[in-house]
């Protein structure tokens, strides 16, 4: 995601720092990919996956907030697809510098055997989502859209039901359909009239609007 995307300017205009971080294995930062989750997508396994890219925010998370020009705490992390389900591992972690999490179409498994609406075990990631409640402590945000041809409105349900069901809080804003896949929601143009109202509310009250 570009420096002048609209997800990022939208953070920008609104006075915070954006601080765009590559997991292991993606792009060409090095290292071999530790997200993988195995053959059998079992619920151990999407926890475990979760958690390894957890291990990579929480190094962003302290990168970040050395920054001379940065706060030392007061962090909010957004991930999307993946990144949104790190965010969630994330939450089941220590994370004294962080004080919000956005999770934009968070989950694994989605288009399995690379097909659109199939995901490898659904049941087994909502399993899995409930691991991680039970151990989570910032209420997070979860926005998902009704055409995400990676996790239905029915899979975002169940996952949330069993995170919160474990322990975890979490808002779930399930929108409408956008454009042609709404996976896209949070990077493609037009997205953030949907979600940054919705973003913008849960900050609020997280941050005390500042």
């Amino acid at each position: 995601m570009s420096c002048g995307s609209e997800a990022v300017q939208w953070f920008l205009a609104r006075g915070y720092i954006v601080v765009q971080g590559m997991r292991r294995g993606y792009g060409p930062t090095g290292g071999a990919w530790a997200e993988g989750f195995g053959p059998g997508c079992s619920a151990d396994g999407y926890a475990k996956a979760g958690l390894a890219s957890a291990r990579d925010i929480d190094a962003l998370v302290s990168y970040a907030t050395a920054l001379p020009y940065a706060r030392p705490d007061g962090v909010v992390v957004v991930g999307h697809s993946a990144g949104g389900w790190a965010a969630d591992a994330y939450d089941s972690e220590p994370h004294p510098k962080v004080v919000a999490m956005v999770s934009m179409a968070g989950g694994r498994g989605g288009h399995n055997d690379n097909t659109p609406n199939r995901n490898c075990r659904p049941d087994q990631l909502e399993r899995a989502a409930g691991m991680y409640g039970v151990t989570a402590t910032t209420p997070m945000l979860w926005i998902y859209a009704a055409n995400d041809s990676f996790f239905s409105p029915q899979i975002a349900s169940a996952m949330h039901a069993a995170f919160t069901g474990a322990g975890g809080k979490a808002e779930l804003d399930q929108v409408g359909a956008f454009g042609t896949d709404g996976h896209m929601l949070f990077n493609r143009s037009g997205g953030s009239t949907i979600w940054g109202p919705l973003v913008e509310r849960y900050l609020a009250a997280r941050l005390g609007g500042s």
